[in-house]
C-alpha cells in the first residue's frame, strides 16, 4: 500500500515531468542547461523560505507566517547597510541569519505570549518589515556586496548553483532528520497533531512554536543572504509574494495546515515543481499577474483537497 507522504512525491514528480514535456513541446530550446541553473537558483531561495514555512505550520495552533517576504527584504536591506557602515564583510553571513531569527523571534512572542492569532500577528509584521525596508531605502538598491560572497552565490558545480549545493539541500537533509529521528521532531508533530494530549504529556508546545518562528525567520535571514549574494545588491522588495509562493510550496508538499502530518522532502519537490512552472510560463511570455494567478489556485485547490481528507477521515 502507497503511504499517502509516498503518494505526494509520486505526484509532485509526475507533475513535474508533464510540466518540463508541455514546455519542451511549446520552447524547445528551454530545456538547455542554462534554464535548470536558473529554476534551481530561483528554487534555493524559495526552497529556504517554504522550509521555515513548513516548520511553522507542522508546529499546529493554526501556525503561518505570512511575514517571511517582510523578513528576507528588510533582513537583507539592514546587513548591507550594517556593510556601509563599517561592518566587516565577514560577518555578512552571521549577521542575516541572527537578524532573520531575531525578526522571527518578535513573531513567535506575539504569537506564543501574546496569543495573537498566527494569521493576523504576522500578517502585521509583514507590513512592518516590508514597510520598514521600502522606507529607509526610499526604495533603492544597496550595492557593493563583498566579492567573496558574489563568488560563492553566482558559483556553478556541474550546472548546479553552489548556494542550492551547499546550503539548500543540506539544510533540507538535516531537517528532515531531526523530524524523523529527534525527540524535538517527535514533539513538533504530536504538537501539530493534538496539541491538548501534546500539553498533557508535557511537551513544552510553546517553546516549540517559538522555535519554529525563530527558525522560519532564520531561513528567511538566510534566503536574503542568497538574494545578497547572487545579485550582488539588497533589493527592498526581493521578498514580494514569498508568503504566498513558500504556503503554496508547503501545502503542496503535503504538510497539513493544522499541522502534525507531512514532511520537508516534499516541501522542496513543491519548490521545484512550482519554479519551474514560473520559469516555464516566464519563457512563453506569460504575463507575471497569470502566474501569480496560478500559483493561487494551486493554493486554492490543495487547501481543498486536503479539508476534504479531513472530512473523509472524521465521517
Amino acid at each position: 500500500m502507497i503511504r499517502s507522504r509516498d503518494f505526494t512525491l509520486y505526484l509532485l514528480a509526475g507533475l513535474w515531468l508533464a510540466a518540463i514535456a508541455i514546455l519542451a513541446v511549446m520552447q524547445p530550446g528551454a530545456l538547455a542547461l542554462s534554464t535548470v541553473t536558473t529554476v534551481l537558483q530561483f528554487s534555493t531561495i524559495l526552497a529556504l523560505v517554504a522550509l521555515g514555512q513548513a516548520m511553522v505550520i507542522l508546529c499546529g495552533g493554526a501556525g503561518i507566517d505570512l511575514s517571511v517576504g517582510g523578513t528576507m527584504s528588510l533582513t537583507a536591506i539592514l546587513s548591507m547597510m550594517a556593510v556601509d557602515a563599517g561592518m566587516p564583510g565577514w560577518l555578512l553571513v552571521p549577521a542575516c541569519v541572527a537578524m532573520g531569527g531575531v525578526l522571527g523571534l518578535a513573531n513567535g512572542l506575539i504569537v506564543t505570549r501574546l496569543g495573537i492569532l498566527p494569521l493576523i500577528g504576522t500578517l502585521g509584521t509583514f507590513y512592518i518589515y516590508s514597510g520598514t525596508a521600502l522606507a529607509i531605502t526610499s526604495g533603492a538598491n544597496i550595492g557593493n556586496v563583498p566579492a567573496g560572497l558574489t563568488v560563492w552565490g553566482r558559483g556553478i558545480l556541474g550546472g548546479l548553483p553552489l548556494p542550492f549545493l551547499t546550503l539548500a539541500l543540506p539544510l533540507f537533509l538535516i531537517t528532515g532528520a531531526i523530524l524523523r529521528f529527534t525527540s524535538w521532531g517527535r514533539w513538533i508533530y504530536a504538537a501539530g497533531f493534538n496539541e491538548r494530549s501534546a500539553r498533557l504529556v508535557g511537551i513544552p508546545v510553546d517553546r516549540l512554536r517559538l522555535a519554529a518562528y525563530v527558525a522560519s525567520g532564520a531561513l528567511a535571514g538566510t534566503a536574503a543572504l542568497v538574494s545578497l549574494a547572487w545579485l550582488g545588491s539588497a533589493r527592498p522588495n526581493i521578498g514580494q509574494n514569498l508568503e504566498l509562493t513558500s504556503l503554496t510550496a508547503a501545502m503542496l508538499g503535503g504538510i497539513a495546515i493544522f499541522g502534525g502530518r507531512g514532511g520537508v522532502i516534499g516541501v522542496l519537490a513543491a519548490v521545484l515543481l512550482l519554479v519551474t512552472v514560473q520559469t516555464g510560463l516566464l519563457l512563453i511570455n506569460v504575463n507575471s499577474i497569470w502566474q501569480l494567478g496560478i500559483v493561487g489556485a494551486l493554493l486554492v485547490a490543495v487547501l481543498l483537497v486536503d479539508t476534504l481528507a479531513i472530512v473523509r477521515r472524521t465521517s
